[in-house]
């Protein structure tokens, strides 16, 4: 690892703004907030991972990784993230680094051409170039190549250097907003500023969900002027020195991001969800409350509580008829960051009990508020394994597991009903249009009669209506042949 790449994983492990590192002393501060993995190792994600997860969604952006191809394969569209335009986001641009390659020394050569392939065949605004592991064992220097590239082309080219040795994959979503602090943000002034421009970090629009939020942030004359979320745009990243108040939905990766916006531009930022009736309301009331604050006309605010009080009724009234359908039924909720605490606050306005949550990826303000919602920290799990995942289903009477794809298995074979809320899944289930997609996907999963007959014993461990045991084969039985005794059939 460079002393470039060791210094800012140093800086990102001892961030300011995070209230567990403050907690620390200067000495355990060092060690950083997640154990580095071993060179190699897959587990929970690595560095580059966690820096294409956190970038991939700027969607009129060429993602160039300079690797041998596994890298791509691996890391292309992993997220459901969508866009209202561009798709050249969904492409898989990679050096495809051979053997060959890297003994004779082409690397750097092959990165040059593969930027100039693709300036002149897609126009993009900008191409992101991702250092990997063994581009950086072998000393390419991505960071020179993308300047003589930015120069020769015109296009800017944006070393992302985040191998995958670095660390884990939350590591990784730090350092890539850290790389965009550095080369992206402030390059770039828009044409108009108001008082009413915000930056949103950290929500992926998985399945549309920002779609879901717009609207109301258009009622209110809200603009999304700077954005590393996804559906944005290079140019909303170049701009988002310029926004007013910052909304930091995802806070444990890019929490880092928000607050050097607020230290160098005086940008304010908060931390909130869009998950939930009462979350999406306070996330609203605290935006526009720090726009007044920051200029804004007071005005904003009554048109604030007046949206709210409309929006809240039409879901309530639509919610009314599922809520006999759902309420008291028991869930185990295996999810992570900032939906450990938004996801438990919108089941528990349905009436619903969880039973349990996880906080992977969650900050200890997100654990406080999980402890907050819940009313205890009993319930609460770092890594559940799926063997304790199975027993907790069946010890707690979980009625229902909400979490990731690769937990569903678990959930299947406890004869559980299971809804997807990890970035796999396809409905979108944010602001108060998603509440009522949620808790219709809750019904679907939980009242579905099949689970009556999945639980039921088995037809040959069933005694018969008519009493007695079923009676033996006549004659010779086809596979032993034995003879069978015909008197066995006088009682039946």
């Amino acid at each position: 690892m460079s002393d470039a790449l060791k210094d800012t994983v140093q800086q990102a492990f001892n961030e300011p703004a995070c209230a567990t590192n403050r907690a620390k002393s200067a000495d355990d501060r060092k060690k950083g907030c997640a154990k580095p993995l071993t060179p190699g190792a897959a587990a929970g994600g690595c560095a580059f991972d966690g820096a294409k997860i956190t970038l991939q969604p700027i969607v009129d952006v060429a993602h160039l990784v300079h690797a041998p191809l596994a890298c791509e394969g691996n890391a292309w569209d992993n997220r459901g993230s969508a866009s209202s335009g561009p798709m050249i986001y969904k492409t898989g641009f990679t050096t495809d680094l051979t053997e060959l390659d890297i003994v004779m020394g082409h690397g750097e050569k092959k990165l040059y051409r593969a930027i100039r392939e693709i300036v002149e065949k897609h126009r993009p605004p900008a191409v992101f170039v991702y250092a990997t592991c063994v581009t950086s064992m072998i000393g390419d220097d991505i960071e020179a190549v993308c300047k003589a590239a930015t120069e020769a082309f015109g296009t800017p080219a944006i070393p992302v250097d985040v191998p995958g040795f670095a660390g884990s994959k939350n590591l990784g979503c730090k350092l890539g907003g850290e790389m965009m602090f550095r080369h992206v943000i402030g390059t770039q002034e828009p044409e108009r500023t108001t008082e009413y421009d915000i930056n949103i970090i950290g929500d992926y629009n998985l399945s549309g969900e920002l779609w879901q939020v717009k609207p109301l942030l258009d009622k209110l004359g809200i603009r999304i002027l700077g954005s590393l979320s996804a559906d944005a745009r290079y140019k909303q990243v170049a701009q988002m020195h310029r926004a007013r108040v910052t909304m930091l939905v995802c806070a444990h990766a890019l929490i880092g991001l928000a607050r050097q916006l607020e230290e160098t531009y005086g940008i304010p930022f908060f931390e909130g969800s869009f998950y939930g009736i009462s979350d999406t309301s306070d996330a609203l009331r605290q935006m526009c409350r720090m726009l007044v604050e920051r200029g804004a006309d007071a005005a904003l605010l009554d048109r604030c509580e007046a949206l709210i009080a409309e929006e809240e009724a039409k879901v309530r009234a639509e919610l009314e008829p599922y809520r006999a359908k759902v309420a008291g039924k028991r869930v185990l909720l295996y999810t992570g960051g900032h939906k450990s605490w938004s996801v438990v606050s919108a089941l528990q306005e349905l009436g619903m009990e969880v039973v349990g949550t996880s906080v992977r990826k969650a900050t200890e303000n997100d654990k406080a508020r999980v402890a907050e919602i819940m009313g205890t920290e009993t319930h609460m799990f770092e890594n559940m394994a799926p063997k304790e995942m199975y027993k907790t289903l069946r010890a707690s009477g979980a009625d229902i597991l909400m979490s990731g794809a690769r937990s569903q298995f678990v959930a299947l074979k406890a004869r559980v009903p299971w809804v997807d809320v990890n970035q796999e899944k396809h409905e979108p289930y944010a602001g108060y249009m998603g509440m009522v997609d949620l808790v219709r996907a809750i019904d679907r999963s939980v009242n579905n009669p099949m689970w009556a007959d999945v639980r039921r014993p088995a037809p040959w461990d069933e005694a018969r209506r008519a009493g007695g045991p079923r009676p033996m084969l006549r004659d010779r039985c086809p596979v032993s042949g034995f003879a069978n005794d015909p008197t066995d059939f006088e009682d039946c």
